[in-house]
């Protein structure tokens, strides 16, 4: 038997326990796992439902795939375990054959200029766990009492977050939005969102698929600079004209943004449209202005030259804003006691194993998702990405295989060994399961329960579903509400305390 926890019960934590189970079945000797899955939050999927925007429920609808990988009878969630404070890394590998770190990337980037830190200048990720409803948010955060607001990066996170601000909140009413954030955007005084990008629309992060669905927003006016949405306008060197060349991706952004270039100085126009969209390219902000709170931010143009060289032009314009969301990439935070770039921003590795300070790999430590590669992909990429790291975890642990032997098949091929297990089954009785009196099951259960720690269970977890479910049904808004804090987290997931 072969025991690994696996530490973020998001995509990536998620993926890699699937991956886990199915290579080491897979195996030409196949070896027996049991795996546990530890959250700090009582609830699991991450990214999947504290960073998704409510109104994308296609890639929402990814929970449940996630959800089987938890009813695996050799999976077991325990949540509400913070890695530092009730158990420390050295727990883990005291009890644990081996540890994946899966913990992904949950803090800003910083601008790093003058302002940044007004009232009114907020990450964009304390935005989307406000709106997503994430247990750390105060749901009364954000008042939406601006006019104006300005998105600084032009990703796929700061499209989310210009489509929630823009679009009609009647059309989030059947999603999972918790009612006190759809209350706060059915009284915002928001009328226009301005997304900004330092570079041409050539270098844009967004997809295609999210660019349009801007378009596609009621009400909502779509503005882009003409000179902006010339691919060769501020762009000397011929770069953004060869990448929309050589990049279907590219290509349809520009088709897209091309519809709304327009002359962007001219006023909102008179067609019944209720707020104003503006995507701006070219331009970084160098000042959040305002003396007591955000009243305004400076932004200068920018251009690449015929060597290739990307800088400002001195060229400056203000632009009226009474909030600005700063989305201009993720980092992950260090894990207590766990290895570090601080350059990179990744814990260190090869191909998922976890280095020393030497650059050998640490026995039985191994990072998967953004932890491990930086934010980069989307939600699938962590999949092939997990099935990597644990590739090399068993070839360490297992047996194989190894750089010469057969290779295993691809993940999508592989199937969980045995048959499907439904979640009732699989749950079983929540209050033994959560009090973790089988100890062989659960490695740490002497650790934690010296610590008056009880981690919450699968069983516990599909209590919290249940209650979402019946608040939905309360408020006639469709599939389930998201329980909006986290006493009311705690409520729902143990009714009798604890």
């Amino acid at each position: 038997m072969l025991n690994v926890a696996v530490v973020g019960s998001g995509p990536a934590g998620l993926y890699a326990a699937e991956a886990l189970v199915k290579q080491a079945a897979a195996l030409p000797v196949p070896v027996s796992v049991r795996i546990d899955v530890i959250d700090r939050l009582p609830t699991p999927y991450g990214l999947v439902r504290y960073g998704v925007a409510p109104d994308h429920k296609s890639i929402k609808s990814i929970a449940q795939y996630l959800r089987k990988v938890l009813e695996s009878p050799d999976v077991r969630f325990a949540g509400g375990v913070r890695l530092g404070e009730d158990v420390t890394r050295d727990e883990l590998l005291s009890v644990y054959d081996a540890v994946i770190y899966a913990t992904g990337a949950m803090r800003d980037r910083r601008l790093g200029i003058p302002g940044e830190d007004l009232p009114g200048s907020y990450a964009a990720t304390d935005f989307v766990n406000w709106y997503c409803g994430h247990p750390d948010m105060d749901p009364g955060a954000f008042t939406l009492d601006a006019e104006s607001v300005a998105v600084i990066g032009v990703g796929n996170v700061a499209v989310d977050v210009a489509r929630i601000l823009a679009r009609d909140p009647a059309e989030l009413h059947a999603t999972d939005v918790p009612q006190p954030v759809l209350d706060a955007l059915y009284a915002s005084k928001v009328r226009e969102v301005h997304m900004i990008g330092r570079r041409g629309p050539a270098y844009a992060k967004f997809t295609t698929k999210e660019l349009r669905e801007l378009g596609e927003l009621p009400g909502v006016e779509i503005v882009v600079h003409a000179d902006e949405a010339d691919v060769n306008a501020f762009d000397a060197s011929g770069e953004g004209a060869a990448l929309a060349e050589g990049d279907r991706r590219v290509r349809g952004n520009l088709v897209a943004i091309s519809k709304w270039a327009k002359d962007g100085g001219a006023p909102p126009t008179p067609t019944g449209h209720s707020r104003r969209l503006v995507v701006r390219f070219w331009l970084r902000p160098v000042e959040i202005l305002g003396p007591d709170r955000v009243s305004g931010v400076t932004l200068e143009r920018t251009a690449i030259d015929a060597s290739g060289t990307f800088g400002g032009t001195g060229q400056f314009e203000t632009l009226n804003a009474q909030m600005v969301l700063r989305s201009v990439g993720y980092q992950s935070v260090p894990l207590p006691g766990v290895p570090f770039d601080s350059r990179s921003w990744v814990v260190p590795n090869a191909a998922g194993r976890v280095l020393g300070p030497d650059g050998s790999p640490l026995p039985g430590e191994y990072v998967a998702g953004w932890l491990k590669r930086g934010p980069t992909g989307v939600i699938g990429t962590n999949k092939s990405d997990a099935a990597e790291t644990v590739r090399s975890l068993l070839e360490d642990l297992a047996g194989g295989p190894g750089a010469g032997d057969t290779p295993l098949p691809r993940p999508g091929l592989l199937k969980f060994p045995g048959p499907d297990v439904p979640a009732e089954a699989q749950a079983g009785d929540a209050e033994a399961d959560a009090a973790g009196d089988a100890a062989d099951q659960w490695p740490l259960a002497a650790v934690l329960a010296g610590r008056g720690i009880t981690p919450v269970s699968y069983a516990e977890w599909l209590r919290i579903e249940t209650a979402e479910a019946d608040l939905a049904e309360a408020l006639g808004r469709g599939e389930r509400v998201k329980l909006h804090n986290r006493d009311a987290i705690w409520s729902a997931c143990r009714p009798e305390g604890g």
